[in-house]
């Protein structure tokens, strides 16, 4: 198990201050092979949150204690044992992986310790699952790949072929593609989780006759995926649609083999806020390459925690005022508008992505139109909190 530092505390941010921590926030991410970069993004964003914020939240002093999760379930679990039972953490921040957010949640929320995703947001816990001690600051898993569905609909595709890795995401994302999309669905295959080699998969999209691709790859999975796809001569016949597969992790290798490539989701470094625009700045200034998504919610968990301990004067004591409190939302999103649905998953405007090379010569995701306004997820009817 991986740990950056016991304390990445205000002083290790490069912020002045000696004072004993008051509010303790664990973080467990995948920081070590191909998606290290997502997890990375995201420490890297939560950081800059706690640096803005003069290393406190809620005008408390701020330890932040980050975790290796190596995207193993038992390691996860380990971590998120440790977290609330020796360093009796008030927050758990995690994860980005569906299946490890899956190992920690019981321990986590069963030991009365908020557990905020930055990232993972599975179907599992949204509906009659869901918990009061659970947050998410992205998405339902399956809203992006909605979007994508209801683009691809408007837009005419009418034969799609659908790829995702074999795990609680990869199945989230499949079906909710199939939400809005009403044409074809010539073949849907599932890979394992971190597969490196398309070649079977490309040749079946070859002969079945689609006109799009819909693909969920994150990380590594993604590089490999989009190099493979341009060098078949594919992508100049069928339009590769995709949710984190194309963005700020993984274009960074990918450059301009995922050209003309779309997506779908909240937020893009080139959203107009003015919030966002700062942070974009800021980001790029101190880490030296473009934040995507997941520095975006990490950012947004970070300042979501801040302004409930804000609310409950730093007394977390009391669990139903903490609950209340982070419920509210009372924090300028960097996405814009923002608010929890009665399951704690976001209520948010959704758009169309693409691919694009900025003036700075970097690839990043743009914004492109708006697909849906205030898109609240299907399952929250289910959730009786």
């Amino acid at each position: 198990m991986k740990k950056l530092g016991a304390a990445v505390a205000a002083g290790v941010i490069g912020i002045g201050g000696s004072a004993a921590a008051e509010i303790k926030v664990g973080m467990i991410v995948t920081l070590s092979g191909p998606p290290a970069a997502l997890g990375q993004q995201a420490v890297d964003g939560f950081k800059l949150a706690l640096e803005d914020l003069d290393g406190k939240l809620g005008g408390e002093e701020a330890e932040l204690i980050v975790e290796d999760d190596g995207l193993k379930p038992e390691v996860a679990l380990s971590a998120a044992t440790s977290l609330v039972e020796q360093e009796q953490v008030d927050f758990v921040v995690g994860t980005v992986f569906s299946n490890m957010l899956q190992a920690i949640f019981r321990p986590v929320v069963e030991s009365e310790t908020f557990l905020i995703s930055p990232n993972a947001g599975p179907s599992t816990f949204a509906g009659n699952a869901c918990n009061p001690y659970f947050f998410v600051t992205s998405y339902l898993n399956n809203q992006n790949a909605e979007v994508m569905g209801k683009y691809a609909q408007e837009a005419g595709f009418e034969k799609v072929f659908m790829l995702a890795p074999n795990y609680q995401a990869g199945r989230d994302n499949l079906e909710g593609f199939r939400v809005h999309y009403e044409g074809e669905i010539v073949d849907e295959t599932y890979v394992p989780l971190n597969s490196q080699d398309y070649s079977a998969e490309i040749a079946r999209i070859a002969t079945s006759g689609a006109d799009a691709v819909f693909a969920f790859a994150p990380g590594g999975m993604g590089v490999r995926l989009v190099g493979q796809f341009r060098d078949s001569g594919l992508a100049d016949k069928v339009q590769f649609m995709s949710v984190f597969t194309t963005d700020e992790t993984t274009l960074p290798a990918q450059k301009e083999a995922a050209e003309g490539f779309i997506g779908a989701g909240n937020w893009a470094p080139d959203f107009e806020g003015e919030a966002s625009k700062a942070f974009v700045a800021a980001f790029q200034e101190k880490y030296g390459y473009v934040p995507g998504g997941y520095a975006m919610q990490a950012y947004d968990a970070a300042m979501l925690i801040d302004s409930a301990v804000s609310a409950v004067e730093g007394d977390l004591s009391d669990k139903a005022a903490v609950q209340a409190a982070l419920e509210a939302a009372d924090f300028t999103s960097l996405r814009g508008d923002f608010s929890f649905n009665s399951n704690h998953y976001p209520v948010q405007d959704f758009y169309q992505l693409s691919v694009a090379k900025r003036e700075d010569g970097q690839w990043a995701t743009a914004m492109g139109e708006l697909v849906i306004k205030d898109y609240a997820d299907n399952l929250a009817e289910e959730c009786s909190m």
